[in-house]
């Protein structure tokens, strides 16, 4: 199997257009393209300057793309996409699609160790899909996030007056941890076993 290829500029915009910088990559449809993809994206975004915040956003994404082509399609290999254009940061994730499955946010038990990828997706974008590859070669599952965090999302800290003193501390509840269950077996024996 031959290595995945580097990432390569998918060209440019006409004239006048938002400056855009797109990349791609080719990887093998294998559990091990995952991180490969991931540190491909956060190299790819931190050369590009994008903010730190919106770069681990971006690079959860890919993590989840990715791994759900893997795992959900029966694809050879899957293609990444990059681009950003000052406005929004676009992450596309394209696979061969011989699964025959669309994706869909799934309601996972709160136990289930997967079916939360598509559910992160969605809170970390601000729009996200699925359209069919170009020469109907697959499907791609495209995400887009702002390249940096929205200042709106960020509270203000109230401000000390002279009238109402230092601003309260926020009320804490002790965390604890639930006690520990016996796993399968014969129940405890000894003077602190509960019966």
């Amino acid at each position: 199997m031959a290595p995945p290829s580097l990432p390569q500029s998918l060209g440019r915009l006409p004239r006048g257009s938002q400056p855009q910088r797109s990349q791609a990559f080719d990887l093998p449809a294998v559990t091990a393209a995952v991180g490969l993809a991931r540190r491909n994206v956060r190299r790819l975004l931190d050369r590009w300057g994008i903010g730190e915040e919106a770069v681990d956003n971006a690079v959860l994404v890919t993590s989840e793309l990715v791994t759900n082509a893997v795992m959900h399609t029966v694809s050879d290999r899957v293609v990444c996409r990059v681009s950003a254009d000052g406005r929004r940061l676009r992450i596309e994730v394209q696979d061969e699609n011989l699964g025959g499955t669309l994706p869909a946010r799934r309601r996972p038990a709160p136990d289930d160790q997967s079916g939360r990828g598509l559910v992160l997706v969605d809170v970390l974008c601000s729009d996200w899909g699925v359209r069919d590859a170009p020469q109907g070669a697959g499907r791609v599952v495209w995400a887009e996030l702002s390249p940096e965090p929205a200042e709106a999302e960020l509270s203000p800290q109230p401000e000390e007056t002279a009238a109402t003193g230092p601003p309260a501390a926020p009320a804490t509840t002790p965390h604890l941890r639930p006690a520990p269950q016996p796993a399968e077996g014969p129940p405890p024996h000894g003077p602190n076993a509960r019966h």
